[in-house]
């Protein structure tokens, strides 16, 4: 127990040096993000509907608990502004709180301390006496709400509306309606910040945050398919100016490539490379790739907003859930096992993301919490370097008690297509590639025909009923595991088709083509065009099919590797197989990666994280057993 204490005490000291260490000499007080940030968001647990109570609730257990392993945010996530009555709900209209300028405050009835004007004010003040920094959960924009209102806009400079020209300016001046969220249509759109009154407007948002007491703002609807560089660019200028520091996050993360990732890195934090990660096997694998993209792009830690920027994972959806979209607070358990918990650790870590855990601490069990604030782990997310994804390994499979040993070299990956059903504009060339085939007894089918890798690819199809169009089975039962199907052609539709943008916040939902169950809303109903465009009127997007071409290895295992402060070597083995496999690698292809770090030349000692395993000396290569859906983190020490 004595060497646990003083290794904790140790890492607690060293961060909290390390962060002393990085304060620079400017108003706006120490670099920002200098390590991933780390902390709580509110949304897996509680999605729009916590309180003040339970909100306060998690954070003193942050304080009591986390807070010596580095955790420092407490951030509440969206829609604090929006009233719990009934009729409301994540996309709803009319049931927010705004002020006399058209500003989101808190709900009084879910934030009481707000009352006469405080905001967001006295709960900041409770969590910084904790020793903790606060965040919390903004829009793009302006509120539907307050355009509707059509409220005037604030002049922070003179401290009452804005004149232009002349003329008072409102809401209805500088509201887009045509830019609507995409995932919450109803509730914001962006505004014109090419105007002095949209200026202004956003100038009024960030310095009422400011002095609440706000140190983290994450900024949704402004990046990846909602992508508004513009706005990202004000409001990163904006933050630049206040007397107070606030890390900038954006958010959401869907279709980000490195490019657009590299004309934001510098303006902001931390920035989401990926739809909502929920708890599901799926989504920790659809990780993968990408991370290891950011990484050759060599984004991992480069320069940011007043400080660093980090490629963001998303939450931890861990521990004590509630579900995507729900008025219910947390209710189920995560439906990650064991093994698939360690691994989405290990890569977040691996990879430097931001740690945000999602769970309601207030239900906090002792495995989760050994999860999370895993020593070596947290180490490697903090201080590590050369991060990378390690392609040069070996794996020997077993299933049903047969053993089949394949090696494989970058070089030899094989370039592999699936059939991804999305949403698009319908300006878009590519989205007319939909034809419709006649079927017995006057059913019909809709298929995309444009850009199939080569003739004899079958086509994905969607069966047409009424004005529905659910997934036709027979033409796509060999992708199950992309959408959701229907039983059969004269089946009940089980699910639809549907346009509701918000529903990709969902990483797994959106690579299942945004099929939920039918509603006969007209966000379910589409349009066949002359011009090949099936399109939604409702929602004014098309339907859209997209090749995507991504490497995969043969057996299903990845590798990462890291090299820490001290010399050490960190190698992570993913097991993505639905059976145990040996996996291995050659300490001369290590050595390659990593130079300068005496593997090969010099003794090796090697241990496993998770079984405590002592290697020994290693020669040659190094193996480790992995179950299914699991990670083996090697610490490997040369003298």
């Amino acid at each position: 127990m004595k060497g646990v204490f003083f290794s904790s005490l140790y890492f607690y000291l060293f961060f909290c040096f390390g962060f002393l260490c990085s304060w620079v000499s400017s108003k706006n007080g120490p670099e920002r993000a200098a390590f991933p940030p780390r902390g709580w968001n509110s949304y897996d647990s509680f999605c729009w509907t916590i309180s003040e109570e339970e909100f306060l609730q998690n954070a003193e257990i942050v304080a009591k608990r986390l807070k010596s392993k580095g955790y420092e945010y407490v951030v509440v996530d969206y829609l604090w502004y929006r009233k719990k009555v009934p009729g409301a709900y994540t996309d709803s209209l009319g049931f927010d709180v705004i002020d006399e300028w058209g500003r989101m405050v808190p709900d009084p009835g879910r934030w009481p301390s707000s009352r006469g004007g405080k905001g967001l004010s006295e709960v900041a003040k409770k969590v910084h006496d904790m020793g903790l920094k606060f965040g919390i959960h903004v829009m793009r924009g302006i509120s539907t709400q307050a355009v509707n209102a059509n409220t005037p806009i604030l002049d922070v400079s003179k401290g009452g509306a804005y004149v232009e020209s002349g003329r008072k300016w409102f809401a209805s001046d500088i509201g887009i309606k045509s830019r609507a969220c995409g995932w919450m249509r109803n509730g914001f759109m962006s505004v014109n910040v090419n105007s002095g009154a949209g200026k202004a407007f956003l100038r009024s948002l960030y310095l009422q945050y400011a002095e609440w007491g706000v140190d983290f703002v994450k900024h949704d609807c402004v990046f990846g398919d909602d992508f508004d560089l513009a706005e990202i660019s004000l409001v990163s200028d904006v933050i630049k100016q206040l007397d107070r520091p606030i890390v900038y996050s954006l958010s959401p993360g869907t279709s980000v490539t490195p490019a657009m990732a590299k004309s934001v890195s510098g303006l902001a934090n931390m920035y989401r490379i990926t739809g909502d990660d929920w708890d599901t096997w799926n989504d920790i694998v659809s990780h993968f790739d990408i991370t290891r993209d950011f990484s050759t792009a060599k984004m991992i830690g480069t320069t940011g907003l007043m400080g660093k920027s980090w490629p963001d994972l998303d939450m931890l959806p861990l521990g004590w859930l509630t579900d995507p979209g729900s008025n219910e607070g947390p209710h189920r358990r995560s439906n990650l096992n064991l093994n698939e918990q360690r691994t989405q650790m290990t890569l977040w870590c691996m990879s430097k993301s931001p740690i945000m855990f999602g769970g309601d601490l207030r239900n906090l069990d002792d495995t989760t919490y050994s999860i999370i604030t895993n020593p070596t782990l947290l180490e490697i997310n903090s201080f590590s370097s050369n991060n990378m994804e390690f392609l040069k390994i070996a794996a020997t499979k077993v299933s049903n008690g047969i053993e089949q040993t394949l090696k494989w070299h970058s070089r030899d990956l094989e370039a592999s297509t699936l059939p991804v059903l999305g949403l698009s504009n319908c300006a878009d060339s590519k989205a007319g590639g939909w034809i419709t085939e006649g079927l017995n007894q006057g059913l019909e089918k809709i298929c995309w025909k444009e850009n199939l890798e080569h003739k004899y690819q079958a086509p994905l199809c969607l069966f047409k009923r009424g004005s529905r169009v659910a997934m036709d089975k027979e033409a796509t039962d060999t992708h199950h595991d992309q959408v959701e199907l229907i039983t059969s052609a004269t089946g009940t539709a089980d699910v639809c088709l549907d346009a509701t943008l918000k529903r990709k916040r969902s990483s797994e939902a959106f690579t299942r083509g945004s099929f939920f169950p039918c509603k006969r809303h007209e966000n379910q109903k589409w349009d066949l065009n002359s011009n090949g465009t099936l399109a939604n009127n409702y929602s004014g997007h098309c339907a859209i099919v997209k090749y995507n071409k991504a490497q995969s290895i043969p057996t299903g295992v990845r590798s990462w590797v890291a090299t820490g402060r001290e010399g050490e070597i960190y190698v992570a083995f993913f097991n993505l197989n639905n059976a145990r496999t040996v996996i291995s690698a050659q300490i001369s292809d290590l050595a390659e990666v990593l130079p300068g770090k005496k593997l090969g030349q010099s003794s090796c000692k090697c241990r496993e994280e998770w079984s405590g395993k002592d290697f020994g000396v290693i020669t040659g290569s190094i193996a480790a057993p992995v179950e299914s859906h699991s990670s083996a983190l090697l610490i490997i020490n040369c003298n």
